[in-house]
């Protein structure tokens, strides 16, 4: 009987696991994982803005007409203002990273909810618009997180591919990380072989910021974008934002 409990509580404390960190996991509430069709390509960048590499980004995005999602960090957008003000007047969608980018694993729901708050808040106050869509640090969530950002009027966005370039890393390594998004698209996928069956696209997590410090190393992120922005237009991907993913 002992040996049922502990098996027992070890399934529960793994799929507690499980719900904490896998991307694609609902157990602590609905999270978008995918685009809804195979050709729509969601770039996304979280823990910016980074007055070093974001206006570089910025340019490069308009370049090839491409729009993109960018989860900002409170405090570094209340220390960027103009540069959190020009990504939406590009017509890039701003969502919600935190106010100082926590483990929430780690937080209680009181501070969890004003890290959020104060996150919206700043946003709102910059952009005029207040976000519809937030991103839990490292993609960590908490069983309380899901109703947090749903009474704040949020919606949970997680991703397909990660490719790590939170590390320093060289651009070729990088640029093989980011090569299943091409193989995806070559493959055209038949109906029911998607992710979660289905006929679905990427989301891609990048990042053009560091949680941690300010003005950041992202070079390698900036190019290996350059090499797999045109090469994904020619495979007759489309850049789409969060919202036009769905």
């Amino acid at each position: 009987m002992i040996g049922g409990v502990s098996a027992i509580a070890a399934g529960v404390a793994g799929a507690t696991t499980l719900g904490a960190v896998h991307p694609r996991a609902q157990i602590f509430g609905p999270t978008v994982c995918r685009t809804s069709r195979p050709e729509k390509l969601a770039l996304t960048f979280d823990d910016g803005p980074n007055p070093a590499i974001t206006p570089q980004l910025l340019d490069l995005l308009t370049k090839h007409n491409a729009k993109a999602t960018f989860f900002l960090v409170g405090k570094y957008a209340r220390e960027s203002r103009t540069l959190a003000k020009e990504i939406a007047q590009r017509g890039h969608l701003l969502g919600n990273h935190t106010d100082t980018h926590p483990n929430l694993i780690f937080c209680g729901p009181e501070r969890s909810h004003n890290e959020l708050l104060r996150c919206s808040e700043s946003l709102a106050e910059i952009t005029g618009e207040k976000p519809r869509w937030f991103r839990p640090p490292f993609g960590f969530r908490s069983p309380w997180l899901g109703g947090i950002a749903q009474g704040q009027d949020l919606r949970l966005a997680m991703w397909t591919l990660l490719p790590g370039d939170w590390r320093v890393v060289s651009r070729d390594w990088l640029i093989g990380r980011m090569n299943p998004i091409a193989e995806h698209a070559r493959k055209k996928l038949p109906l029911g072989t998607g992710y979660g069956g289905g006929l679905t696209g990427d989301i891609v997590c990048l990042h053009d910021g560091d949680y941690a410090r300010p003005n950041a190393d992202r070079l390698h992120t900036l190019k290996a974008l350059e090499h797999w922005l045109p090469r994904w237009r020619d495979l007759g991907l489309e850049f789409v934002t969060i919202d036009e993913s769905q």
